[in-house]
């Protein structure tokens, strides 16, 4: 009966670790520059401390205009809020008056 005999080779100890460090570089290099990494975690901040200053001003925009319809929309509309929407919308003034235009987002 015939056997094989196999030598054992010196290389065969170094796959397990190879593919081992190799498995980890990977994940570790993606977990670092990857697109939900380190690196992109700080631009995310970025854009989060954006948004909420974009939300702040959009909240301020939007209580000064509920401040305007609560003016209109109470049960008494009053004189002077109608006169001034109504000579807005209109570009109209009287010959005494003196306009001055201010942006109701500002």
């Amino acid at each position: 009966m015939w056997t094989r005999h196999h030598k054992k080779r010196k290389y065969g100890r170094l796959i397990l670790p190879a593919l081992t460090a190799a498995f980890l570089s990977y994940f570790g290099y993606h977990s670092v520059h990857g697109d939900y990494g380190l690196i992109a975690a700080q631009g995310f901040e970025k854009m989060r401390f954006e948004r909420e200053r974009e939300l702040a001003l959009l909240v301020k925009q939007r209580t000064s205009l509920e401040k305007q319809v609560e003016l209109m929309s109470d049960g008494s509309l009053e004189r002077d809020m109608i006169d001034e929407k109504a000579r807005y919308q209109l570009n109209v003034s009287r010959p005494d008056e003196i306009v001055i235009f201010n942006s109701y987002f500002d």
